[in-house]
């Protein structure tokens, strides 16, 4: 039986969502029969999401809206896959500053058009950076916060492994 394979699509600039990332591809990883592949948006393509069996999209939210090279990596990729990944699961997380919602829905909208599953509900972890300098500051994310993007992506792997999604 041919291994599942989990991409995990990303974008950081003050480093939370990288943070983000690398503990849902943690999570993933532990489960071991799920080859695990962490991304930067600007990296990936078309051809790593019709590779993948099961996908994660994590952007910070930058203007109560995805980053922009999250949504290049949709640009350069929604047409060419359309249609072609209909019904493999995804989930999302989003590093936020206040709300993180806005994000999380424009995700859902592609997500609907790619004709994606749905398989957790929208991760948001929010900052509450609102000045220049918080906005623009590394983040440290809690513990607390790594453990539920951790699982989130143990959760995903294990559904992908099992053949639940």
């Amino acid at each position: 039986m041919p291994v599942k394979t989990l991409l995990i699509v990303y974008h950081s600039l003050t480093d939370g969502t990288r943070q983000m990332a690398e503990a849902a591809r943690a999570g993933a990883a532990a489960e071991g029969e799920v080859a695990v592949r962490l991304l930067h948006a600007s990296q990936a393509g078309p051809d790593d999401v019709l590779a993948a069996d099961g996908l994660i999209f994590a952007t910070p939210e930058n203007l109560a809206a995805i980053s922009g090279q999250l949504k290049d990596f949709f640009d350069r990729s929604y047409y060419p896959v359309l249609d072609r990944v209909n019904g493999r699961p995804y989930a999302s997380l989003i590093c936020a500053g206040s709300d993180g919602h806005n994000a999380a829905r424009q995700i859902e909208r592609i997500a609907t058009g790619w004709r994606l599953k749905a398989v957790a509900e929208p991760l948001i972890v929010c900052t509450h950076a609102q000045t220049p300098e918080a906005i623009l500051t590394l983040k440290q994310i809690a513990p607390e916060e790594l453990e539920r993007c951790r699982a989130l992506g143990e959760s995903l792997a294990a559904g992908l492994a099992l053949g639940v999604f």
